[in-house]
């Protein structure tokens, strides 16, 4: 039965790591210039943010495991769930942890870089004329990629080296949990410290940019339905399209016989007809895509099946906005209880010993890991959230270097360049997206799951307490120090990796905790400013992006959403009008 269920989970967990590879060809399909596509620079993009996401999302497998040994009914391991299989399980899943962050690290500090100076290094002219080989790029690249090889060897080094919290004044130690953890070896404290270098990088850029996705992932969704239908869009833009050529003929025609020409006024007019000319020859194009004309049916079939579930774009917005609303809640409760009841204060990062007050998403996921995998698709919901608001983050602010902008993640307009960078940030951002979910989101989920304990005293330490009748069960947490609760808890590896990092090298947990609060703050400017209007980040940005939105028909009135979803479905145009007098001016032509 054990084996059976432990190998259930990993099933899971596979598919949804399939699942993930699937999510990260989308995300670098869509969002790479289709003409400078480059299948390493792709391939690179895939395999990273797909094992970043499978670090994230190990997590719930993590405490499905470790829950797995114990009845929660009963506060008792089960029969199988000897030392031996306990620890042989806690062996398995410390493998594939330090086997993820590790390759994370590499990604991140080594093979991005490279690829990203590989993929500099091309020179179109001196490859059609064979100056330039394979060799000379790699020669190329690896010569730049050097100081990041340096970078990560100085940090292992340290992280080796460095002295880490012991016996330090006022800080209560005496915890079995915190000894536990303060008995690292070496090699463990070098990875340690580079992951908590990483984590607190991450944390830095994560307070800003997801935080600000965070609040614009759900607007965005509830103001994305467009506005008006491509058959009506097509049908206003050809009349106002038509009308504009007529006028331009007019006063041609009218000037014709005069030998000076166009007068400043017509002149004036004449050259505003031909840029309004441009933009409706542009937007009649635009349609003609959106409604599939000159397409195969496939095509054609699609566009009508994303018309009819256009309104599921608008309830999902509004569900993740409910969602980011109680993750808000959350941290802030959490964040509370840390800074009030935290055992050690600054000496461990502001470690919670038990929680003290309760966080809806914490109640939801510890009482959703009792049904195996519900939990598991909560946290898939969770970490996508996330790390898509990180994306919408960057996509609005751009890859900046304090106030210049170096690059832009736009949806099919971003460099192979920029898509590097952005791997790299999302890396650093899933790094710190993992320590606030495991220790503000949901930290007793994270930590033990569902686990409880018999508080009974035992005849003799090893013996098993029997809760059956009298109901003295008690969520397992790192300041429960009976005989008990060391008999049966079992701390996840993840979370107790994460506390390895707090402990031993404070500093970082210390800054990781007050930037939270940071991350609160910047989501409730962003939220309250959002709810009236899209903020314009920057002016240029911002003008181009309406063009846009007016050239893709986004720009007309919210009322007639789900009118133009209709006529999509049905391919039948309405005419509502293009403004500015034009209807008047199509009765006087009629």
């Amino acid at each position: 039965m054990a084996l059976v269920q432990s190998t259930l989970i990993w099933v899971v967990y596979a598919v949804v790591v399939a699942l993930l590879v699937v999510v990260a060809s989308i995300f670098v399909y869509l969002y790479q210039a289709p003409r400078e596509r480059s299948a390493t620079v792709s391939i690179v993009c895939i395999f990273t943010i797909t094992a970043l996401l499978a670090t994230v999302l190990l997590l719930p497998v993590d405490v499905a495991l470790v829950s797995s040994t114990t009845s929660s009914k009963l506060g008792r391991r089960k029969e199988w769930a000897s030392d031996a299989r306990v620890a042989n399980i806690v062996y398995t899943l410390k493998i594939v942890y330090y086997t993820l962050y590790s390759l994370d690290a590499v990604l991140c500090l080594i093979v991005v870089p490279f690829t990203y100076f590989w993929y500099e290094e091309y020179d179109e002219v001196a490859a059609e004329e064979g100056s330039q080989t394979i060799g000379s790029r790699v020669w190329g690249a690896l010569k730049y990629t050097l100081a990041f090889i340096a970078l990560v060897v100085i940090l292992f080094l340290v992280g080796f080296f460095v002295p880490v919290a012991r016996d330090r004044s006022g800080a209560h130690y005496g915890l079995e949990y915190f000894k536990r953890i303060l008995e690292a070896n070496h090699p463990e404290r070098a990875l340690t410290f580079a992951l908590g270098l990483l984590i607190t990088i991450g944390t830095l850029v994560y307070i800003l940019y997801t935080a600000a996705g965070f609040a614009l992932l759900p607007v965005a969704l509830i103001k994305s339905a467009p506005a008006i239908s491509a058959p009506t869009l097509t049908a206003n833009t050809a009349s106002a399209l038509e009308q504009n050529r007529e006028r331009q003929r007019q006063l041609e025609g009218r000037n014709a016989g005069s030998p000076e020409g166009l007068n400043s006024k017509d002149r004036r007019e004449l050259d505003a007809l031909v840029r309004e000319e441009r933009t409706l020859v542009r937007r009649e194009r635009l349609a003609a895509e959106a409604s599939g004309e000159h397409s195969n049916w496939l095509v054609k079939t699609w566009i009508k099946i994303e018309a009819a579930f256009r309104p599921l774009k608008l309830l999902g917005g509004f569900v993740l906005m409910i969602i980011a609303i109680l993750v808000w809640v959350s941290m802030l409760l959490t964040g509370i209880d840390k800074a009030k009841n935290s055992v050690c204060k600054t000496h461990c990062g502001y470690i919670l010993g038990h929680v003290n007050i309760i966080n809806p998403m914490n109640w939801i996921l510890v009482k959703a890991a009792k049904v195996f995998p519900i939990d598991n698709v909560i946290f898939l919901i969770l970490v996508l959230f996330f790390f898509f608001s990180s994306v919408v983050g960057m996509a609005s602010l751009g890859i900046r270097f304090l106030w210049l902008r170096l690059f832009q993640i736009r949806n099919g307009h971003t460099s192979p360049q920029a898509l590097l960078m952005g791997t790299v940030m999302l890396t650093l951002m899933a790094l710190a997206i993992n320590y606030a979910i495991a220790n503000m989101v949901a930290p007793q989920y994270a930590h033990y799951g569902p686990q409880t304990y018999c508080d009974k005293p035992l005849r003799h330490p090893t013996d098993q307490p029997d809760c059956s009748e009298h109901k003295k069960l008690r969520p397992c947490s790192e300041t429960a120090d009976s005989d008990a609760a060391r008999n049966v808890c079992t701390a996840s590896v993840g979370s107790t990796f994460l506390d390895t990092i707090t402990v031993n090298f404070s500093f970082f947990g210390v800054v990781d905790f007050w930037a939270q609060f940071v991350f609160l703050a910047v989501y409730l400017i962003v939220f309250v400013v959002s709810l009236f209007r899209v903020p314009k980040l920057d002016e240029f940005q911002a003008e181009a992006d309406a063009e846009e939105e007016e050239e893709e028909g986004l720009l007309a009135s919210t009322g007639r959403r789900f009118g133009a979803t209709w006529q999509d479905i049905t391919g039948r145009s309405k005419n509502y009008g293009t403004g500015n007098g034009q209807d008047a001016r199509r009765e006087n032509t009629g």
